[in-house]
Protein backbone atom coordinates (compact mmCIF):
# COMPACT_ATOMS: atom_id res chain seq x y z
CA UNK A 1 0.00 0.00 0.00
CA UNK A 2 0.86 3.60 -0.59
CA UNK A 3 2.65 4.62 2.43
CA UNK A 4 0.40 7.20 4.95
CA UNK A 5 3.80 8.95 5.68
CA UNK A 6 4.21 10.23 2.38
CA UNK A 7 -0.04 10.50 0.78
CA UNK A 8 -2.89 11.82 1.40
CA UNK A 9 -5.79 9.94 0.13
CA UNK A 10 -8.64 11.98 -1.37
CA UNK A 11 -11.32 9.74 -2.05
CA UNK A 12 -9.11 6.85 -2.23
CA UNK A 13 -6.70 7.92 -4.46
CA UNK A 14 -3.11 8.56 -2.76
CA UNK A 15 -1.36 12.13 -3.45
CA UNK A 16 1.80 13.45 -2.53
CA UNK A 17 1.88 15.37 0.60
CA UNK A 18 4.58 17.84 -0.21
CA UNK A 19 2.49 19.17 -3.14
CA UNK A 20 -1.10 18.91 -1.75
CA UNK A 21 -2.97 19.58 1.47
CA UNK A 22 -6.61 19.13 3.09
CA UNK A 23 -6.78 22.96 2.45
CA UNK A 24 -5.92 22.86 -1.50
CA UNK A 25 -8.32 19.71 -1.93
CA UNK A 26 -11.04 21.52 -0.46
CA UNK A 27 -10.05 24.75 -2.41
CA UNK A 28 -10.49 22.95 -5.40
CA UNK A 29 -13.83 21.63 -4.81
CA UNK A 30 -15.32 25.21 -4.45
CA UNK A 31 -12.84 26.79 -7.18
CA UNK A 32 -15.52 28.73 -9.56
CA UNK A 33 -14.45 27.48 -12.92
CA UNK A 34 -15.07 30.34 -16.11
CA UNK A 35 -16.43 29.14 -19.19
CA UNK A 36 -13.21 30.47 -20.99
CA UNK A 37 -10.59 28.40 -18.66
CA UNK A 38 -8.50 25.64 -20.36
CA UNK A 39 -7.67 22.60 -18.51
CA UNK A 40 -5.02 19.58 -19.68
CA UNK A 41 -5.92 16.54 -17.88
CA UNK A 42 -3.47 13.89 -17.60
CA UNK A 43 -2.67 10.93 -16.01
CA UNK A 44 0.87 11.06 -14.26
CA UNK A 45 3.86 11.38 -16.48
CA UNK A 46 1.86 11.33 -19.16
CA UNK A 47 2.85 14.98 -20.95
CA UNK A 48 1.69 17.40 -18.28
CA UNK A 49 4.63 19.32 -18.54
CA UNK A 50 4.96 19.71 -22.23
CA UNK A 51 1.04 21.14 -22.10
CA UNK A 52 2.88 23.39 -19.48
CA UNK A 53 4.53 25.07 -22.07
CA UNK A 54 2.78 24.80 -24.88
CA UNK A 55 -0.65 26.26 -23.81
CA UNK A 56 1.19 29.83 -22.85
CA UNK A 57 2.60 30.08 -26.23
CA UNK A 58 -0.08 29.05 -28.08
CA UNK A 59 -2.73 31.38 -25.83
CA UNK A 60 -0.66 34.43 -26.86
CA UNK A 61 0.32 34.15 -30.32
CA UNK A 62 3.70 32.80 -29.69
CA UNK A 63 5.01 34.93 -27.48
CA UNK A 64 8.23 33.28 -25.93
CA UNK A 65 8.25 36.02 -22.84
CA UNK A 66 6.05 33.64 -20.16
CA UNK A 67 7.56 30.50 -20.76
CA UNK A 68 10.91 31.68 -20.63
CA UNK A 69 10.22 33.84 -17.40
CA UNK A 70 7.57 32.55 -15.65
CA UNK A 71 7.85 28.72 -13.85
CA UNK A 72 6.03 26.00 -15.27
CA UNK A 73 3.61 25.35 -11.93
CA UNK A 74 2.93 29.15 -11.78
CA UNK A 75 2.18 29.70 -15.46
CA UNK A 76 -0.09 27.06 -16.04
CA UNK A 77 -0.90 25.74 -11.93
CA UNK A 78 -2.02 22.36 -10.80
CA UNK A 79 -5.83 22.50 -10.01
CA UNK A 80 -5.36 20.37 -6.93
CA UNK A 81 -2.14 21.53 -6.13
CA UNK A 82 -1.15 23.32 -2.33
CA UNK A 83 -0.15 26.94 -4.20
CA UNK A 84 -3.19 26.96 -6.21
CA UNK A 85 -5.22 29.17 -4.60
CA UNK A 86 -2.50 31.69 -4.09
CA UNK A 87 -1.72 31.55 -8.01
CA UNK A 88 -5.12 31.49 -9.66
CA UNK A 89 -5.81 34.83 -9.08
CA UNK A 90 -2.69 36.30 -10.62
CA UNK A 91 -3.88 34.03 -14.07
CA UNK A 92 -5.40 36.43 -16.83
CA UNK A 93 -8.15 34.92 -18.92
CA UNK A 94 -7.93 32.37 -20.38
CA UNK A 95 -6.80 30.69 -17.47
CA UNK A 96 -4.75 27.58 -18.29
CA UNK A 97 -4.39 24.77 -15.90
CA UNK A 98 -3.14 21.34 -15.23
CA UNK A 99 -4.95 18.69 -13.81
CA UNK A 100 -4.47 14.76 -12.42
CA UNK A 101 -8.07 14.67 -11.24
CA UNK A 102 -10.62 11.92 -12.80
CA UNK A 103 -13.84 13.50 -14.69
CA UNK A 104 -16.10 12.72 -11.44
CA UNK A 105 -13.21 14.81 -8.79
CA UNK A 106 -13.65 18.28 -10.72
CA UNK A 107 -15.29 21.17 -9.27
CA UNK A 108 -18.67 21.26 -9.04
CA UNK A 109 -18.63 24.45 -11.14
CA UNK A 110 -16.79 22.97 -14.04
CA UNK A 111 -19.92 20.54 -14.93
CA UNK A 112 -22.16 23.18 -16.07
CA UNK A 113 -19.80 25.64 -17.63
CA UNK A 114 -18.03 25.66 -20.94
CA UNK A 115 -14.77 25.70 -19.61
CA UNK A 116 -12.53 22.88 -22.18
CA UNK A 117 -10.22 20.30 -21.50
CA UNK A 118 -7.73 18.74 -23.36
CA UNK A 119 -7.01 15.53 -21.97
CA UNK A 120 -3.66 13.69 -22.76
CA UNK A 121 -2.94 9.91 -22.72
CA UNK A 122 0.92 8.38 -22.57
CA UNK A 123 0.97 4.62 -23.59
CA UNK A 124 0.57 2.99 -20.57
CA UNK A 125 3.97 1.20 -20.46
CA UNK A 126 5.93 4.29 -21.33
CA UNK A 127 4.01 6.09 -18.14
CA UNK A 128 4.82 3.20 -16.45
CA UNK A 129 8.81 3.33 -16.71
CA UNK A 130 8.84 7.37 -16.43
CA UNK A 131 6.63 6.95 -13.19
CA UNK A 132 9.36 4.38 -11.85
CA UNK A 133 12.54 6.87 -12.57
CA UNK A 134 10.12 9.66 -11.19
CA UNK A 135 9.76 7.63 -8.15
CA UNK A 136 13.33 6.83 -7.90
CA UNK A 137 14.21 10.90 -7.79
CA UNK A 138 11.48 11.97 -5.96
CA UNK A 139 11.52 12.12 -2.29
CA UNK A 140 8.41 12.90 -1.74
CA UNK A 141 6.95 9.93 -3.01
CA UNK A 142 7.36 5.79 -2.11
CA UNK A 143 10.43 4.06 -3.17
CA UNK A 144 9.79 2.12 -6.42
CA UNK A 145 11.71 -0.94 -5.38
CA UNK A 146 12.54 -3.20 -8.09
CA UNK A 147 11.11 -2.92 -11.80
CA UNK A 148 8.99 -5.94 -10.89
CA UNK A 149 7.62 -4.80 -7.99
CA UNK A 150 7.38 -1.08 -8.98
CA UNK A 151 4.85 -2.33 -11.77
CA UNK A 152 3.16 -4.30 -9.30
CA UNK A 153 1.81 -1.86 -7.65
CA UNK A 154 1.42 0.32 -10.59
CA UNK A 155 -1.24 -2.23 -11.94
CA UNK A 156 -2.87 -2.49 -8.38
CA UNK A 157 -3.15 1.73 -8.36
CA UNK A 158 -0.65 1.47 -5.13
CA UNK A 159 0.82 4.68 -6.75
CA UNK A 160 -0.21 8.50 -7.38
CA UNK A 161 -3.40 9.43 -8.64
CA UNK A 162 -4.15 5.77 -8.78
CA UNK A 163 -5.20 3.56 -11.96
CA UNK A 164 -3.95 4.75 -15.44
CA UNK A 165 -7.39 2.43 -16.46
CA UNK A 166 -9.35 4.13 -14.12
CA UNK A 167 -8.14 7.58 -14.96
CA UNK A 168 -8.43 7.10 -18.78
CA UNK A 169 -12.10 5.47 -18.10
CA UNK A 170 -13.30 8.34 -16.83
CA UNK A 171 -12.49 11.19 -18.93
CA UNK A 172 -13.47 9.30 -22.49
CA UNK A 173 -16.97 8.52 -21.73
CA UNK A 174 -18.48 11.79 -20.49
CA UNK A 175 -21.04 13.97 -21.85
CA UNK A 176 -18.65 16.72 -22.90
CA UNK A 177 -19.45 17.05 -26.34
CA UNK A 178 -17.02 19.34 -28.07
CA UNK A 179 -15.81 21.02 -24.91
CA UNK A 180 -13.11 18.02 -24.95
CA UNK A 181 -9.94 17.02 -27.42
CA UNK A 182 -8.15 13.91 -27.09
CA UNK A 183 -4.60 13.95 -28.30
CA UNK A 184 -1.64 11.63 -27.06
CA UNK A 185 1.81 12.11 -26.17
CA UNK A 186 2.81 9.35 -29.55
CA UNK A 187 1.22 11.73 -31.94
CA UNK A 188 2.85 15.20 -30.35
CA UNK A 189 6.17 12.60 -30.72
CA UNK A 190 5.07 12.12 -34.64
CA UNK A 191 4.30 15.43 -35.31
CA UNK A 192 4.10 18.03 -32.99
CA UNK A 193 3.13 20.90 -35.44
CA UNK A 194 -0.12 19.45 -36.91
CA UNK A 195 -1.07 18.86 -33.15
CA UNK A 196 -0.61 22.38 -32.03
CA UNK A 197 -2.67 23.37 -35.27
CA UNK A 198 -5.60 20.92 -33.83
CA UNK A 199 -5.23 22.22 -30.27
CA UNK A 200 -5.74 25.92 -32.00
CA UNK A 201 -8.63 25.14 -34.11
CA UNK A 202 -10.26 23.70 -30.41
CA UNK A 203 -9.40 26.66 -28.84
CA UNK A 204 -10.96 28.81 -31.73
CA UNK A 205 -8.03 30.51 -31.49
CA UNK A 206 -5.59 31.05 -35.34
CA UNK A 207 -1.38 31.74 -35.64
CA UNK A 208 0.82 32.97 -38.53
CA UNK A 209 2.90 29.94 -39.95
CA UNK A 210 5.74 31.68 -38.08
CA UNK A 211 4.78 32.22 -35.34
CA UNK A 212 3.60 28.22 -35.01
CA UNK A 213 7.33 27.37 -36.41
CA UNK A 214 8.34 29.21 -33.54
CA UNK A 215 6.04 27.73 -31.04
CA UNK A 216 6.59 24.12 -31.98
CA UNK A 217 10.13 24.49 -32.42
CA UNK A 218 10.57 26.33 -28.93
CA UNK A 219 8.13 23.37 -27.34
CA UNK A 220 10.30 20.16 -28.87
CA UNK A 221 11.72 18.61 -25.94
CA UNK A 222 15.27 19.32 -26.28
CA UNK A 223 13.98 22.95 -26.30
CA UNK A 224 12.50 22.48 -22.79
CA UNK A 225 14.95 20.32 -21.09
CA UNK A 226 17.20 23.34 -21.35
CA UNK A 227 14.67 25.55 -19.73
CA UNK A 228 15.05 26.20 -16.28
CA UNK A 229 11.32 27.20 -16.07
CA UNK A 230 10.54 24.06 -17.66
CA UNK A 231 12.48 21.38 -16.36
CA UNK A 232 12.42 21.29 -12.73
CA UNK A 233 15.75 21.96 -12.22
CA UNK A 234 14.90 24.87 -9.96
CA UNK A 235 13.38 22.29 -7.72
CA UNK A 236 15.28 21.79 -4.14
CA UNK A 237 17.34 18.68 -3.43
CA UNK A 238 15.39 18.08 -0.47
CA UNK A 239 12.56 16.77 -3.17
CA UNK A 240 14.19 15.45 -5.87
CA UNK A 241 17.48 13.85 -6.36
CA UNK A 242 18.68 14.63 -9.91
CA UNK A 243 21.80 12.32 -9.35
CA UNK A 244 19.57 9.64 -9.76
CA UNK A 245 17.39 10.69 -12.96
CA UNK A 246 16.37 14.15 -14.40
CA UNK A 247 13.17 15.05 -14.01
CA UNK A 248 12.63 15.28 -18.20
CA UNK A 249 14.19 12.14 -18.73
CA UNK A 250 13.87 10.81 -22.62
CA UNK A 251 10.61 12.49 -23.91
CA UNK A 252 10.63 9.72 -26.30
CA UNK A 253 7.86 7.00 -27.18
CA UNK A 254 8.90 3.35 -26.98
CA UNK A 255 11.39 3.21 -23.93
CA UNK A 256 9.12 0.24 -22.24
CA UNK A 257 10.84 -2.11 -24.44
CA UNK A 258 13.93 -1.53 -23.05
CA UNK A 259 12.42 -2.35 -19.27
CA UNK A 260 10.08 -5.02 -19.99
CA UNK A 261 10.88 -8.61 -20.22
CA UNK A 262 8.40 -11.18 -22.56
CA UNK A 263 7.05 -12.35 -19.26
CA UNK A 264 6.82 -9.24 -17.70
CA UNK A 265 5.05 -8.20 -20.84
CA UNK A 266 2.48 -10.72 -21.12
CA UNK A 267 1.28 -10.13 -17.60
CA UNK A 268 0.86 -6.68 -17.97
CA UNK A 269 -1.17 -6.77 -20.91
CA UNK A 270 -3.36 -9.38 -19.17
CA UNK A 271 -4.47 -7.49 -16.57
CA UNK A 272 -4.86 -4.13 -18.74
CA UNK A 273 -6.48 -6.40 -21.73
CA UNK A 274 -9.28 -7.17 -18.30
CA UNK A 275 -9.61 -3.70 -17.09
CA UNK A 276 -10.28 -2.07 -19.85
CA UNK A 277 -12.32 -4.59 -21.73
CA UNK A 278 -15.81 -3.56 -22.71
CA UNK A 279 -14.99 0.16 -22.38
CA UNK A 280 -14.75 0.47 -26.35
CA UNK A 281 -11.84 2.57 -25.80
CA UNK A 282 -8.52 2.00 -28.48
CA UNK A 283 -5.48 3.84 -28.96
CA UNK A 284 -2.40 3.69 -31.27
CA UNK A 285 -0.33 1.47 -29.38
CA UNK A 286 -2.72 -1.17 -29.12
CA UNK A 287 -1.67 -2.14 -32.53
CA UNK A 288 1.90 -2.78 -31.07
Amino acid sequence: MASKEKYLFYHGLPIPKTAHSAESLKYLETFQVQDDDIFCVTYPKSGTTWMQTILPLLLNGGDLTPVENIISWKRVPWLEAANFASVADKLSSPRAMVSHLPYHLMPASFYSSKAKVIYVARNIKDSLVSSFYFHQMAKFLDDPGTFDEFMDKFLAGQVFWGKWTDHVKSWRNTDLGDRILYITYEEMIQDLREVLKHILHFLGREMSEDALDRVTDHSQFKSMKQNKMSNYSLVSEKFMDKNKSSFLRKGICGDWKNHFSPELEAKFNTVIRKEMEGSGITFLWDEE
